[in-house]
């Protein structure tokens, strides 16, 4: 029998949060109506920091070629970026637009230290699967500052700027967030007229069109927008992989320059019939080895040590297999100006995703043997059929008051909140995938070849794991100006949760709960030599229950997310230093970081299974970030971070070890620059050092490849702007056609290949 020494658990009763926010969010509709407001207009509420005025043609705000946001989206940060002390990087949608980026994958390209993972099993094609400062954060998604659930791929055509917080951030978003989390701020109407639309055509077949529609209704302080994409293709440098999708985003904004406001919006997207890519086997990269730890090869095994790569575009799936995801929100917000300096703000939102998922997996090369040995051409790679079917949901209501007073000679920015957010997975099993044979041959796969010994005949067997997950939350920031030069900022949360999950695969079925309360907080104080620079410390914490990634509880005793473990405990401090250059239009972030996750469980004795949760991992480095412009034409959005490693404490053979999936060093660079012709140039570069994908210390792997090679890749855009109302965009893609691993799978055996040398031809309309 296993073994767990733990602290004992605050125990209370789950809350019934489901049908309370579900109320609440029913009770908000109706407000919607009260909205409009018969006051004389004044400056308009816009989803960025610049205000926008409602005048009868145009809006005051930045110009197209400006890049740099001055603040997050999100009332909980009430100070511009330069005083706020955090590693803070703001992606507009104007950069966007300029790469051609159409995914949150390619959009993270223009931050540093998030690496990419490839997943396991039906979880292959995982989506938005990251990994950041040594840790996972495919759980730390958010749309509006609402976690978004569901290994999905997230289409951009919809976000007005992406957020990337690094540092533990369980005071802003609640559990989990160990090393920081993703937000996308939602496009929402704007009290001026405008419309857009774009339609791009690239190297893999790939047709896509978007659009982008807003409209005052009459000068109410009323406006529309409607937001549409769609595609249909193929992928890149990559054989039979199909893309197919659209969306679409209607939003209403009522009372838009007056006191109270309100905003409804929605989001629909479809991803139909993709055809999904089980990756290809890493077969004659560098470090590829098959054998034993003694170093002892059969005669296969130095032939496949030996062996070619193969063809990075080649596909070694199946012509049935198949991916759907879908993923719809409904969201409404109100805000009220209760006096000069304190609005009060709700957001309810209900959100549901989908994916069903049939691939062909890839896995280890067969060794040869006999007269094989001398024959490549007969080689065969082993073949899995996987699947994977989930649904996700989340409801919450979420109420805000920020307020500027005085207290004294003390000024203060507050602002406070109460959270009530009830999610659920649901995860069906389902089979007949049909039963993978020898395999596929390795150098010449055919999407046609038989490699199954039974036929396809999907469909549930009756067995499922659910799992849900309950909150409710109260929060509380404060920025104390004491004086022009110096500034506070405290904050905290304090959230019971309560994670129910119940398991109809095992005979008898199993369910299991864990809950409790998790108290979250972070300091900084910064010092402001002169107005357009700072200079910062800040201590942030977050903690991690079980069940905290997947809605999974076990009682299996090593398992993380056993229900009697406590959480796990992350810490960051950083000293850092912000500056505003050329005329406040360029923001720089220099920054040094540690941050530490502890109470992870070790197994200290084996032969009673007995575990005890004081396992710490560090990591530690710098970050610089520059975002903005050197001149009105000329634009750059630039990054480098630096990871070092280590497990602290662990069980024999780990501790010491590095973190996977963590490249020492990681840059990019991103530049564009408007010639007096109607002729705007960019391109850049990034670079991501080694990424090891073991965490045993001083060992070497014996089975296929332990490390992704590092790796620079240039890309180049040229813009000709026919008129001010119509331009043609050319990208080109790894422009010397640098041969890499865009992810890999935990065993090594197969990756993604990294974009070949590609272009893309998009036109822009816009009125």
């Amino acid at each position: 029998m296993a073994h767990i020494t733990s602290r004992k658990h605050a125990v209370a009763a789950a809350p019934q949060l489901k049908n309370a926010a579900l109320g609440l969010m029913i009770a908000a509709l109706p407000a919607a109506a009260l909205a409009q407001n018969t006051a004389p207009a004044t400056p308009a509420t816009a989803p960025k920091a610049a205000e926008q005025q409602l005048a009868p043609v145009t809006v005051t705000g930045k110009q197209e070629s400006e890049i740099k946001v001055e603040q997050m989206s999100s009332p909980k940060f009430t100070e511009p970026l330069v005083n706020t002390p955090q590693t803070i990087t703001i992606i507009p949608k104007e950069v966007l637009q300029q790469q051609g980026a159409s995914t949150l994958t390619e959009a993270l390209r223009n931050t540093p230290g998030i690496t990419m993972q490839l997943g396991e099993n039906g979880n292959t094609s995982a989506g938005d699967t990251f990994f950041m400062r040594g840790f996972s954060a495919t759980s730390s998604i958010f749309v509006d500052g609402v976690r978004d659930l569901g290994g999905i791929t997230r289409d951009v055509f919809n976000t007005e700027q992406i957020e990337v917080v690094k540092g533990p951030s369980g005071a802003d978003v609640g559990r989990g967030a160990t090393s920081g989390y993703i937000n996308l701020s939602s496009k929402v109407p704007y009290a001026e007229d405008f419309s857009s639309g774009s339609l791009s055509y690239n190297s893999g077949g790939l047709a896509r069109i978007t659009a982008d529609y807003n409209e005052r209704l009459g000068d109410s302080g009323n406006a529309i927008r409607l937001n549409a994409m769609g595609q249909n293709g193929g992928v890149a440098g990559r054989d039979d992989v199909k893309k197919e999708g659209w969306g679409f985003a209607p939003a209403l904004a009522l009372g838009l320059g007056t006191s109270t406001r309100a905003y409804a919006y929605a989001q629909i997207i479809r991803h139909n019939n993709r055809r999904p890519d089980g990756g290809v086997p890493t077969i004659g990269w560098d470090g590829y080895y098959r054998g034993t730890n003694a170093g002892v090869q059969t005669p296969g095994e130095v032939a496949l040590n030996n062996a070619a790569k193969v063809d990075a575009s080649n596909y070694y799936g199946l012509d049935s297999d198949y991916e759907n995801q879908s993923a719809d929100m409904l969201t409404v917000r109100l805000e009220h100006d209760l006096m000069p300096g304190t609005t009060i703000r709700n957001l309810s939102r209900y959100g549901k995703s989908s994916i069903e998922r049939v691939l062909t997996g890839v896995g280890n090369v067969n060794t040869p043997t006999g007269a094989a040995i001398n024959n490549p051409s007969s080689w065969t790679v082993a073949m899995s059929r996987q699947g994977l079917f989930q649904e996700n949901e989340i409801l919450t209501n979420q109420t805000n008051v920020t307020s500027d007073f005085a207290t004294g000679a003390l000024k203060h920015s507050m602002s406070g909140g109460v959270e009530f957010i009830y999610e659920e997975q649901f995860t069906p099993t389902y089979g007949g995938f049909g039963a993978a044979a020898a395999g596929n041959n390795l150098y010449n796969p055919h999407p046609g070849y038989p490699v199954l010994t039974t036929p396809i005949n999907v469909g549930p067997t009756g067995t499922s794991t659910r799992g849900e997950t309950t909150t409710a939350a109260i929060y509380l920031f404060d920025t104390v100006e004491i004086t022009k030069q110096w500034l506070m900022n405290l904050g905290g949360r304090l959230e019971h949760y309560s994670t129910d999950y119940m398991s109809t695969t095992t005979t008898p079925a199993t369910s299991l709960n864990a809950n409790g309360n998790l108290f979250s907080w972070k300091t900084g104080a910064v010092f402001k030599p002169v107005e357009n620079g700072s200079i910062y410390a800040g201590y942030s914490t977050s903690e991690r229950p079980p069940g905290n990634e997947n809605f999974s509880l076990s009682n299996s005793a090593g398992n993380t997310n056993n229900a009697a473990l406590d959480p796990q405990e992350a810490t960051n401090i950083e000293l850092g230093t912000k500056w505003e250059f050329f005329n406040n239009a360029l923001l720089f972030n220099a920054a040094l970081y540690r941050s530490e996750n502890k109470n992870e469980p070790v197994l200290i004795d084996s032969a009673s299974n007995t575990y005890a949760q004081y396992g710490k991992r560090r990591v530690e480095g710098i970050e610089l970030s520059a975002v903005g412009n050197i001149t009105s034409n000329w634009a750059v959005t630039a990054g480098l971070a630096t990871m070092k490693t280590k497990v602290l404490e662990a069980a024999p053979g780990t501790a010491g070890a590095i973190i996977q999936w963590s490249p020492e060093l990681t840059a990019n660079l991103w530049t564009t620059y408007k010639l007096p012709f109607n002729l705007t140039v960019g391109g850049g570069v990034r670079y991501v050092d080694m990424v090891k994908r073991s965490t045993t210390a001083n060992t070497t792997q014996f089975a296929n490849t332990p490390e992704m090679p590092s790796y620079w890749v240039a890309d180049a855009m040229v813009n000709y702007a026919v008129n001010k109302n119509f331009d043609l965009q050319l990208n080109i893609y790894n422009l010397f056609d640098k041969e890499y691993m865009a992810s890999l799978n935990n065993a090594g055996s197969r990756y993604t290949p990294g974009t070949p040398r590609s272009a893309q031809l998009t036109a822009n309309i816009r009125f």
